[in-house]
């Protein structure tokens, strides 16, 4: 049984690092900022300039710089949530506290939980501040999604979870030499998740990989709603049944992994290296 008294007094801890430090305050906001202002200038000019040439406002046009704003908005929260679960590691880490983790009295599913609390919480952050800029630059409402944003949301933080503790997972089993694929293993999924275009532009080996991961139906779903108001409830089932089998295995990667890690002693060369 999870004891929240614990959950809460590590997220505490995390959350008392950005509120302390304005200088990571200033890198949990920046990035996401300016990737939304960059690509989203870029959509505004190249439809301008395809209006030039063609005369005429058609429809993919109209709709192609809300493709585009959407999928940020949305990738970035799968990106934050992986950061929270494996860079909230990372920091133990990096400050040599990684020892003092495992020799209190805390439970690894209470840490787990810590860290895809403190995920949630930078989402809710870069979320809100992007969907102003959107709004204010661009015209783009995120709102509009109204209900559906919820399991939007919910599943690309899922995804992101899984993503996190297999980065974890592998930091653990390989040490220092692995600490980049916190930043990594996003972007290897990245192009079977068709954030930013639909799944059958990929060849068809591609397509069998891409759709069966959760973040391919949830941005399948988003485009389908921006195009025609609406989308078909099952890309949301597959999508949460896709995430509650990359949970149960990502979990088990951590437990083989963590297990292997305090039989070798790499936590002990981990934390003090």
């Amino acid at each position: 049984m999870l004891r929240f008294p614990v959950i809460l007094a590590l997220v505490r801890r995390q959350v008392l690092l950005f509120t302390r430090n304005p200088v990571r305050a200033l890198e949990l906001l920046f990035w996401p900022v300016v990737q939304l202002l960059v690509w989203g200038f870029v959509t505004v000019f190249l439809q301008q300039q395809l209006q030039e040439e063609t005369g005429t406002e058609g429809r993919n046009l109209i709709h192609f710089i809300t493709f585009l704003i959407g999928a940020i908005i949305l990738w970035d929260a799968l990106f934050r949530s992986q950061q929270g679960v494996a860079i909230s590691f990372l920091e133990d880490v990096w400050t040599r506290n990684l020892l003092n983790i495992f020799a209190a009295p805390i439970r690894m599913t209470e840490y787990l939980a810590a860290s895809f609390t403190v995920g949630g919480l930078r989402v809710l952050v870069t979320a809100l501040v992007m969907a102003l800029i959107a709004v204010v630059s661009y015209g783009f409402n995120l709102f509009q999604f109204e209900w559906l944003l919820i399991p939007f949301y919910g599943n690309l933080l899922m995804f992101g979870w899984a993503l996190g503790i297999v980065s974890t997972s592998l930091i653990l089993r390989f040490g220092h030499a692995a600490e980049s694929l916190a930043w990594a293993v996003p972007f290897m999924v990245q192009p079977f998740a068709c954030v930013f275009y639909d799944v059958g532009v990929l060849p068809r080996w591609m397509q069998v990989v891409s759709l069966s991961m959760p973040p391919a139906h949830i941005f399948e779903g988003m485009r389908e709603v921006l195009d025609t108001g609406e989308m078909d409830p099952r890309k949301l089932l597959m999508a949460t049944a896709l995430n509650g089998l990359y949970l149960l295995g990502a979990g088990m990667l951590f437990s083989r992994m963590l297990s292997i890690a305090r039989h070798r002693g790499l936590l002990v060369k981990a934390a003090s290296s």
